[in-house]
């Protein structure tokens, strides 16, 4: 597998739409992603010419939608089921392979500018919503390195075009990127970064998955790919810090000690408007690419955002839970409730069990919400979680509400000045049978049978193709 973007994009060239003429990179193509969510509707999207804000045309194509599809994050990572993505997933992480340098031929480096030759406005950096503060570069992989171990870190974070050779950098506060970024002004010194945009899936989901600090995300990107990653030093600081060599563009620079310039208002993953905050900049030294580059985006607050970070959330959270309960069999982190809410699924658990892991997921920062069902239920239908929460469980026997716990970052419905939250567990799983061999006390669910649900699929195969109203 050569583990790089575009071989990635030749591979599933039937998911690709490549809409005809050119379009904005000002509101255009963040529409269309938005027509595609409203029809439910996920190719990767490839603009081949997108126009920038002065008229001229990108010579850098734009991908997009990449992760919108979840079924198609899965079948990245060699998964018929995506709802054993989770699992999968905790497993194949926890089996690391440590990258490889390369010091010749990197393909990242076919194309080099640095000092004044760099102009990043050639770009074709989105303006995805109305109300953004301004372009913002939403697919860059943030790396930068801890002064004391010299380990790198690697986080997506949205940084604002502020110039031809500047970018503001939102590190979330508390993030590993913060943390590093603390420590080199601490001494007084400049935080080196390396925004990497562009590289195969799997590289760009292990990127997302939350690891211990200080620990490199390189090793965990080696055990998803089943081979290691190939990393060449940065123009600007050598070995200190790696970038990726098969990434489509890096970009390099400096985050001056204690400067800090207005970022915001961005559209983010809760699907409302982020406030506005003081964020650091960097000053770009470097910009390198690819030749025939291609520059990823990801639609803010789309599928595209949230699909591949909450498939890399419920890996994090079955290795919370499935340590205290052996009876998991699923878990999903809906786009429905974006990063804050969580669906488990349980067969048979013990008394308790189920609470024990709900007690457990609600001390995960993210989370605000999480609800433990039968695994006849399927996680991914809303609806059916909904029927399981009307059905299954009463209020003043089967919530577990937690107050004074950490909140989740952006939560907008935090009020203001407030630094903890109240959290929600709901038990809808069904009562443990009295005894082995006996039916659960509960009615049993509206069923018919296996042969006439093959009778009506024939009859209505007829339907295949037509636009017919869906409510």
């Amino acid at each position: 597998m050569s583990i790089d973007l575009r071989s990635y994009l030749d591979g599933i060239s039937a998911q690709v739409f490549r809409p005809v003429g050119e379009l904005s990179v000002v509101d255009d193509i963040t529409a269309l992603q938005h027509r595609l969510s409203a029809r439910r509707r996920y190719p990767v999207v490839v603009v081949d010419s997108p126009r920038l804000p002065d008229g001229g045309v990108s010579s850098f194509p734009v991908v997009t939608n990449l992760f919108a599809s979840r079924t198609r994050n899965a079948a990245v990572m060699d998964i018929d089921d995506p709802g054993r993505v989770g699992q999968v997933i905790a497993e194949r992480s926890a089996r690391t392979i440590p990258p490889v340098i390369v010091r010749e031929g990197a393909p990242v480096h076919d194309v080099v500018a640095e000092g004044p030759a760099v102009d990043l406005t050639r770009l074709p950096i989105l303006r995805q919503h109305e109300g953004d503060l301004g372009p913002y570069v939403t697919a860059g992989h943030c790396t930068t390195i801890d002064p004391e171990t010299g380990i790198d870190n690697t986080s997506i974070q949205r940084c604002c075009l502020r110039g031809s050779r500047r970018l503001s950098f939102y590190p979330y506060p508390g993030s590993h990127n913060a943390r590093n970024l603390e420590k080199f002004w601490a001494r007084g010194d400049a935080c080196p970064v390396a925004i990497w945009i562009g590289h195969h899936p799997r590289v760009s989901m292990a990127a997302q998955m939350q690891i211990g600090y200080p620990e490199s995300h390189w090793a965990v990107a080696g055990g998803l790919c089943d081979a290691p990653i190939r990393l060449v030093p940065s123009r600007t600081f050598g070995e200190r810090l790696m970038v990726p060599a098969d990434a489509e563009i890096v970009i390099e620079g400096l985050c001056p000690p204690n400067v800090r310039e207005a970022d915001g208002p961005f559209g983010e993953y809760t699907g409302v408007m982020g406030p506005q905050i003081a964020a650091p900049v960097i000053d770009i030294t470097c910009v390198s690419h690819r030749r025939g580059a291609c520059y990823h985006d990801i639609g803010a607050g789309l599928e595209d955002h949230l699909v591949p970070d909450n498939m890399m959330m419920e890996a994090r959270i079955w290795r919370m839970v499935g340590s205290v309960a052996p009876s998991l069999r699923g878990v999903h982190v809906p786009f429905s409730g974006r990063r804050f809410h969580v669906y488990l699924a349980f067969r048979d658990p013990r008394l308790g069990e189920a609470r024990d892991a709900l007690a457990t997921v609600l001390g995960y920062r993210r989370i605000r919400t999480a609800i433990a069902v039968d695994d006849d239920l399927d996680l991914a239908d809303d609806s059916q979680i909904l029927w399981a929460v009307a059905t299954r469980m009463t209020w003043g026997r089967d919530v577990l509400e937690v107050d004074g716990l950490t909140a989740p970052n952006l939560d907008p419905a935090l009020p203001p000045g407030a630094a903890t939250t109240a959290k929600v567990g709901i038990d809808a799983t069904l009562p443990p049978a009295p005894g082995p061999g006996l039916p659960k006390p509960f009615s049993p669910r509206l069923s018919v049978g296996a042969a006439a649900l093959n009778r009506a699929r024939a009859i209505l195969s007829e339907l295949d193709g037509k636009e017919w109203p869906r409510e």
